[in-house]
């Protein structure tokens, strides 16, 4: 009588299984196999790994994705946003004045600065950096006469670098701030500030309260002003932790809004 064609097949598995099970011992299994089914059987079990016979296929976790940080919490049009943007494309209301100013060392800013700024010249002068505070809020009015002084002392063109036009002003905002130097007070409104131990330390630390050291060598293009490492514009320690993490210059880049040295409207 003729083998059934399922015999074979059957044995096959079988013998698999008991080499699967007892490791070495399978060579004692060939004697119990016909001739044809042997060969069937060391076909099978050379063509295929032990390791691959006998494993689970592996399946790699599903990365889990980075969080990403919400640029869209606040806006950078509205003046009364922590994240607003002026500059000399982006300019605040002639009429625009903060409701929510209060008084720290003799100059006004947004009561959501206050904490921030008072730790952020406690912990300078721990650390042996004599920040004063040397003004806050600028009124439309109040920045006019100084860009017209700044004007009229050094010439046009050194006011479009330094000094902005009024209603372009982020003091108006009462977010930003101008530092003196208590240890150097000759390099105040100087660019030696960026030198003084004052300086020093806001470019390595401000971030740390909240605050961007906003006018530097490398964003000028940016921006559109020089360097001033002496003034510097409150957004909170969230998005500062965010912009020092990335390596970000300048929130006109954060957030991808237009700024550069020509005003709009020439």
């Amino acid at each position: 009588m003729r083998p059934r064609p399922w015999r074979s097949v059957v044995v096959a598995v079988l013998a698999l299984v008991a080499v699967v099970a007892v490791g070495g011992a399978a060579t004692g299994l060939w004697g119990m196999l016909s001739g044809s089914e042997a060969s069937q059987f060391r076909g099978l079990t050379e063509s295929v790994p032990w390791d691959e016979a006998i494993s689970a296929p592996t399946i790699a976790p599903r990365a889990t994705p980075e969080p990403t940080f919400d640029l869209q919490q606040h806006s950078t049009s509205d003046p009364a946003s922590p994240w607003v943007i002026v500059n000399k494309q982006h300019p605040v209301a002639e009429e625009y004045e903060p409701t929510d100013l209060v008084d720290v060392d003799g100059v006004r800013v947004r009561a959501a600065v206050e904490p921030d700024l008072r730790a952020m010249v406690d912990a300078a002068g721990a650390a042996g950096a004599r920040l004063v505070v040397r003004s806050g809020f600028r009124s439309y009015a109040e920045q006019a006469a100084g860009r017209a002084a700044i004007e009229a002392r050094r010439g046009f063109a050194h006011a479009e670098r330094y000094s902005a036009r009024p209603g372009f002003s982020e003091h108006q905002t009462g977010l930003a701030v101008d530092l003196d130097s208590g240890s150097e007070p000759g390099c105040n409104l100087q660019t030696c500030f960026t030198r003084t131990t004052e300086g020093v330390w806001l470019a390595e630390h401000a971030w740390e309260f909240g605050f961007v050291v906003r006018y530097t060598e490398a964003n000028t293009a940016v921006t559109g002003y020089a360097p001033e490492g002496w003034h510097l514009r409150w957004v909170g320690r969230e998005l500062t932790a965010h912009l020092h993490a990335e390596g970000i210059g300048s929130l006109e880049e954060a957030f991808g809004v237009v700024g550069g040295p020509e005003y709009v409207g020439g």
